[in-house]
């Protein structure tokens, strides 16, 4: 008697249960989608995926994930024509090649619907597309917020290694450096391939041949692990300044051990959870006035605390806000190494 008064209250709580999660998912306030260019391969979403999930649980909305299996922008052009006829109450996109794209995009505002653009391509082409904001991190300001800190520990001088010299924004990380330092940028960068070898051959070259070079810059895990090597190699890790962009295992030793004054982190969670949270609060609002939702969103309690948990730190500009350009150091190394790959 007992055991069946169990069984049947058991029966009644999985029902209820069942009951609670389906209204729940009915109940979402809006549904948004985010299209992006990546390939399937490409595990640095992931982060951005954890991110959606986690906005959509703080903002009660639902978000889809979409992109193209192969990484072809065509596809990515068609899903974006898709999410149109879809009628979703807000679209995010990433502005992987703006002459390819702002046709398909174009038929997302057509309709008014909500537009936050991420990632990849700039303010200015954000605003062209008719998005209300634009989430990422400008490459001339990450470059110059980064040569600001080596200016205040007395860099007068550096080198930039540059191994995708072949895509023109890369430019713009060394030269916001030099322009922050008082340096020629050109003079100061070097185009060194993505050879692992030829990296660090061409780098130590560059070093003997100016030895008067007071810090080191390079643009992410390809060019920054030849560098630490080159350094450990000459006998100068540790003794001349060196930052990079972005991060791995290699990287956050060297931070460690004090080889790099810190890596330069665009916070791809961020990418993920803010357009999230912008759509859901302007939604809820009915308004398009961004400062009234980035004010909203700052004050938000449960924003505050994944930025807490993540060391995470947006950069808000007066009407975009940008990923980064957020620094790990020897302070938060812990915290970021922790989080690696799921919301860092």
């Amino acid at each position: 008697m007992l055991k069946s008064a169990i069984g049947a209250a058991c029966v009644s709580v999985a029902a209820l249960a069942g009951g609670l999660a389906a209204g729940a998912a009915q109940a979402a306030d809006a549904h948004f989608v985010l299209i992006s260019h990546a390939p399937d391969s490409d595990s640095w979403w992931n982060t951005i995926k954890n991110a959606i999930k986690q906005a959509d649980e703080d903002f009660n909305v639902e978000t889809d994930y979409r992109n193209p299996p192969n990484g072809d922008i065509a596809d990515m052009s068609r899903l974006i024509e898709q999410a149109a006829a879809h009628n979703y109450d807000g679209v995010i996109v990433t502005i992987a090649d703006f002459d390819v794209l702002k046709g398909s995009i174009g038929k997302v505002t057509a309709k008014h619907i909500p537009l936050v653009t991420i990632n990849s391509g700039t303010e200015e082409q954000s605003a062209q597309l008719g998005a209300m904001m634009h989430v990422g991190q400008p490459e001339y300001a990450a470059g110059k917020a980064a040569g600001l800190k080596a200016k205040a520990a007395g860099v007068t001088s550096f080198l930039c290694v540059n191994h995708y010299a072949t895509n023109p924004a890369s430019f713009e990380r060394c030269r916001g450096f030099a322009d922050a330092i008082g340096a020629d940028f050109k003079a100061s960068t070097l185009d060194a391939g993505t050879d692992p070898t030829g990296i660090q051959t061409k780098v130590s070259a560059y070093l003997h041949n100016h030895p008067d070079v007071k810090g080191i810059l390079t643009l992410g895990p390809t060019s920054a692990s030849p560098t630490i090597k080159a350094l450990q190699q000459s006998g100068q890790a540790g003794k001349i300044w060196f930052a990079t962009f972005d991060f791995s295992d290699d990287i956050a030793k060297a931070i460690q051990d004090g080889t790099i004054q810190f890596a330069i982190d665009q916070q791809p969670y961020l990418q993920g959870y803010i357009p999230v949270a912008v759509l859901a609060i302007a939604k809820k609002d009915h308004t398009t006035d961004v400062n009234k939702i980035r004010t909203e969103l700052q004050a938000n309690e449960k924003f505050k605390a994944r930025l807490a948990a993540y060391g995470l730190e947006p950069v808000y500009g007066p009407k975009n806000i940008g990923s980064g350009p957020g620094f790990i150091t020897k302070d938060n190394i812990d915290k970021v190494v922790k989080f690696a790959g799921q919301y860092r």
